[in-house]
């Protein structure tokens, strides 16, 4: 990822929550028949490797699960929003993007191990179901989640390089920072909202 020194974001803290928040993630790999990726919930740990681990599953019959073995590329996106050069009110200026992302780099590795297995997915179910009144449950005893297992595969990705960008018109004086940032909340919309918050400083995408 092309990332312009003013828009580096190294905080693992800050790339973590992103990865978190945003865990609907693209895994990409290198195939014999050339690149392929799949659109999957992804966990981070924190706590394992260097710069975190992370954890998923895939179809059984998903043909990425012959690309064990091989370095692959995890993108994770937050918000992100049109900025129009009419809000700089300033000539020679240009058309924009305003977005934050995290790529990370690691190595594909299975996990068929059936208690690792489990675990991963009562991870995944806890994250997206335990919030609600009456969340659904995975219970890997059952002989229908038993069947469920035996049709994915689980894949862990200990990070071996973490990028961060945070492009938020960095490179703008502030009055020209400040013009978008109104022109942003006033166009309203969950995306220009949070680009709004994180160019002003108020919050991180995970807030």
């Amino acid at each position: 990822m092309y990332i312009p020194a003013s828009f580096r974001e190294t905080d693992p803290i800050k790339l973590h929550d992103l990865m978190d928040r945003y865990g609907f993630a693209q895994v990409i790999t290198s195939s014999p028949a050339g690149l392929v990726a799949s659109h999957v919930p992804v966990l981070i740990d924190s706590t394992q490797g260097k710069s975190g681990t992370l954890l998923g599953h895939f179809a059984r019959a998903n043909n990425q699960t012959h690309d064990f073995g091989s370095e692959s590329l995890v993108i994770f996106s937050g918000p992100h929003a049109y900025v129009s050069p009419t809000w700089y009110a300033t000539p020679n200026t240009v058309p924009t993007w305003n977005y934050v992302a995290v790529h990370a780099y690691g190595i594909l590795e299975p996990v068929e191990d059936r208690h690792e297995l489990s675990q991963i997915l009562q991870m995944t179910v806890k994250k997206y179901e335990g919030h609600r009144p009456e969340p659904w449950g995975f219970d890997s005893e059952t002989d229908f989640h038993q069947k469920l297992m035996e049709a994915i595969v689980g894949f862990r990705i200990e990070i071996t390089r973490l990028e961060g960008k945070w492009k938020l018109n960095q490179n703008h004086p502030p009055e020209r920072r400040q013009r978008v940032i109104d022109a942003l909340r006033e166009a309203g919309g969950e995306d220009r909202q949070a680009i709004a918050s994180l160019m002003s400083g108020e919050v991180h995408p995970t807030e």
